[in-house]
């Protein structure tokens, strides 16, 4: 017998509503100018900070800011640290693999989407207190020097993953103790006819 839970759907969603939304985010600039976590008015033009570089830089893990007084190995670690909207975003996907599973198939799918919903919300919610720390400080120093900065839409992007994702656990966990219908398959019904 397959068992068919539509309450893990809403679990579902959300996961791939996070997965897209932190997808959106890790192909940021210097790959897709249109997300960025910081902006900033220069006299050449406005430099987009991204996941993984920034405008006309190379795509790499972690990076020096354009700014002499940014560029401390601290803030350079925690450019590194980026690296972790990716790795939510893979968790996302998984989640979202499992919960269809539990959806169509098997209670035990819901219980694993649970699970590593739970695991891709901690990370994200590390990445995002990080997009903070680390977009705050540039963006006054930025300030602090008469330049223009203000955040991209990259910080808020991660934010919309981060409610997703903290969703998708709750409902998947409910989803999981929820009420379970039992479908028969076909040679089961068969077996069963009358002759």
């Amino acid at each position: 017998m397959v068992q068919i839970a539509g309450a893990a759907l809403p679990g579902v969603v959300l996961c791939f509503s996070a997965m897209v939304l932190l997808l959106f985010v890790s192909v940021s600039e210097p790959t897709w100018d249109k997300v960025s976590f910081l902006n900033v008015r220069m006299d050449n033009g406005t430099t987009h900070y991204g996941c993984f570089g920034y405008t006309n830089h190379d795509v790499g893990i972690g990076y020096f800011f354009s700014n002499d007084r940014l560029n401390s190995r601290i803030l350079h670690n925690l450019t590194k640290t980026l690296i972790l909207h990716p790795i939510a975003c893979g968790l996302a996907g998984i989640a979202l693999a499992f919960g269809i599973f539990g959806a169509a198939f098997h209670r035990i799918g819901t219980i694993v989407m649970a699970l590593i919903a739970g695991l891709a919300f901690l990370t994200c919610f590390v990445a995002w207190v990080i997009d903070m720390i680390l977009f705050g400080i540039a963006r006054q120093r930025y300030r602090d020097e008469g330049t223009w900065a203000q955040y991209g839409n990259a910080t808020w992007l991660t934010l919309g993953a981060l409610v997703a994702l903290l969703l998708a656990f709750v409902t998947s966990v409910f989803a999981a103790f929820g009420r379970y219908r039992k479908r028969r398959t076909a040679e089961a019904s068969t077996s069963n006819a009358p002759y």
